[in-house]
Parts: C-alpha cells; structure tokens; sequence
C-alpha cells in the first residue's frame, strides 16, 4: 500500500509540508475542468503557507475512471512520468515543470506528483493553433532535447516506442476509429487516404520497426499544443507520460502535421529549420535522411489522430472542435507529402 496520498481527500497540510519542503498551515483543492487530465487526475492546490512560498501548485493522482485507468496502466503512464521527474529532466536540454514531489506504487501504479503551477503563463491551444514563430520556438525546443540524448544510452528503463503494447494499441485505436472518423469527417478524408482502411493495421508493426532504427533519442511523443506553456520565446513541455525513445522525427512530425495550422505551414519548410536547430547542438545528421523519416513517422502519427477524432464525445463542442482540426491538419500535410505512398 502506497505511503503517499492517492487522492485529492487524502491530502494533509501535514504531508504538503514535508513533500514541499516548507511550511503549509492549510490548503484548498480546486479541480479542473472537463477534459483536463483525461489520463490522470489533475488538481491546483491552493495553500496557505509563508512569504516567498508557491502559493499554489498541481498535483497529479490516478484517474478513477476505470477504463482509462487501465490504459494509463498498459502503456505504464503513470511510472514514466514519474520516472522522468525522479532521474531525467534534470539530465536533458529540454523546460519541463518543476517537480517537488514524484512517487508511485510499482505494484498498483497508485502515484502522486506536486508540480510548479504555471497558470500564469499562456496555455497553447490546439484548435486555435499557432503562429509561425511559436512553431520555431517549439521545433527548437525539441532539437534541444533530441541534440542532449541523441544516441544515449544513460536511460535504460526508458523503453523504445516499438513495443508490443503500442503496436497493438495502435492496430486497435486505427481499427476502431476509422469507420468513427470517415462517418463524422468525410469531408476531411482525401482519396489519397482511402487506401489507409485497408493497409494501415499491417503497416503500424513495419513503420514503427523503421522509426526505431538507429540513431533514436529521447522523445516527448505527445508534443501537441495543447501540452505546451509559452513563457515569451521559451516554451514548457506538460505531459511527460509516454516518453520513450524512438526517431527524433516522432516529435517533429506529431507537432507539425497536427498542430501546426496549413496556412502556417506553408510559410516555412519546418523539417529544414528543425534540422537546422539540430544541427546547431553539434549533431550530424543527414537532412534527406531526416525527411524520409518524418514522412514515414507522419503516416504512423495518423492513427494517432484517428484515435482521437475517432474517440471523442460527439456531445463536447470543444472536443469535437479538436477532433476536426487535428484530423483536418494530418490529412492535408500527409496528401501534400503523398505519405499515403509508403502503404
């Protein structure tokens, strides 16, 4: 049994005190609203503590619906992120969120975390999307994380993307949401894309052996809109539970096919600056190479974002709203780079 709260109601100022390092004579817990923390759960702490002290932070706790629970616990979510803030995020060139407190249960995979708050800084959107210049200060960021463990062997509980559970996971979300996506998004299904109903599920297992390929670094593999803070020109990653390692181009390629509106897009070759960035931290690295890679990671990404146009509640505007733009980013950006030709 975890000797940590795994609840919001199990929180004490007591506790707060000794995880946070300072006095807490009390608190309040606000929790957010629909579709935040789908995976986890995410609460703000408000506290009552002393001058110079957080006055707030987020705490992070296993969802209690049970069904995404159960894919938190398939793709070991909660213990990467947790990971990641106990051994990694120091280590790597890469803004995350300061963590004061990360334990987890490796029997139950019950866990807590206590992280910076950064409510005060502005929120990317993915519906919304992003200007250009938001994009390059993204794709840098990123370059920085790949340049600091390019090649590394210094993580080795990290796992590799090309698993077993997400081949599977992937085969079934695709399975699953496609006939979703062709019925409520016809309009955004080019016919480039009608052979991805009959091929895509015997590609995922080939496209992510090829992704995997040597050279791989650490990857964020969620680096979406709506998972970045941007602080002037820096950028902070949210999210760190599916971090893996796998083609820098997984990152780059999620980012620019499905956050990256077409109208900024097209104003930039975005893989070339990207490279570019890399390039900068002292890595060489072939750019016909790098975009062989993105197009084949892009076709991979889609069942991403099948998944979750797929998947999402008819009935929330905002989810529906998302669903339509990152389908609708993904399917433009894979006809314009016939990326429907690997099948």
């Amino acid at each position: 049994m975890a000797d940590f709260p795994v609840t919001p109601e199990a929180l004490t100022p007591q506790w707060l005190s000794e995880a946070l390092g300072f006095p807490v004579q009390g608190f309040e817990v606000a929790r957010f609203g629909e579709g935040a923390g789908m995976i986890a759960m995410v609460t703000r702490v408000l506290l009552t503590t002393g001058p110079g002290n957080p006055a707030s932070v987020i705490a992070k706790f296993p969802t209690p619906n049970p069904t995404n629970r159960s894919i938190a616990r398939t793709y070991s979510m909660y213990a990467r992120e947790v990971m990641f803030y106990q051994g990694i995020v120091d280590q790597v060139a890469i803004r995350a969120p300061r963590c004061f407190f990360a334990a987890i249960d490796p029997a139950t995979e019950d866990f807590v975390m206590l992280l910076e708050d950064l409510g005060h800084l502005r929120l990317g959107d993915q519906v919304a999307g992003c200007t250009l210049a938001e994009a390059r200060a993204v794709l840098s960021a990123v370059a920085g994380l790949h340049a600091s463990t390019w090649r590394t062997t210094r993580f080795p509980r990290v796992i590799s993307h090309n698993n077993p559970a997400q081949r599977d996971g992937m085969i079934y979300a695709f399975e699953v949401g496609w006939p979703a996506v062709n019925a409520r998004f016809p309009e955004l299904i080019p016919d480039s894309a009608r052979v991805a109903g009959e091929k895509m599920t015997g590609a995922v297992g080939r496209l992510l052996e090829e992704m995997c390929r040597d050279p791989v670094c650490l990857t964020h593999v969620d680096v979406r809109l709506d998972n970045l803070f941007f602080d002037g020109d820096e950028v902070v990653f949210l999210d760190w539970q599916s971090v893996c390692t796998s083609a820098p181009e997984q990152d780059v390629a999620y980012f620019i096919t499905q956050s990256v509106p077409p109208s900024v897009r097209g104003k930039e070759d975005l893989v070339a600056y990207y490279h570019t960035e890399l390039a900068g931290h002292g890595v060489e690295y072939d750019l016909a190479r790098c975009r062989e890679r993105y197009r084949l990671c892009a076709l991979y990404l889609m069942c991403f974002a099948v998944s979750i146009a797929g998947q999402l509640d008819p009935g929330n505007e905002r989810g529906q709203a998302l669903g339509r733009v990152l389908l609708g980013n993904a399917m433009s950006a894979l006809d314009e780079m016939d990326a429907f030709a690997l099948l």
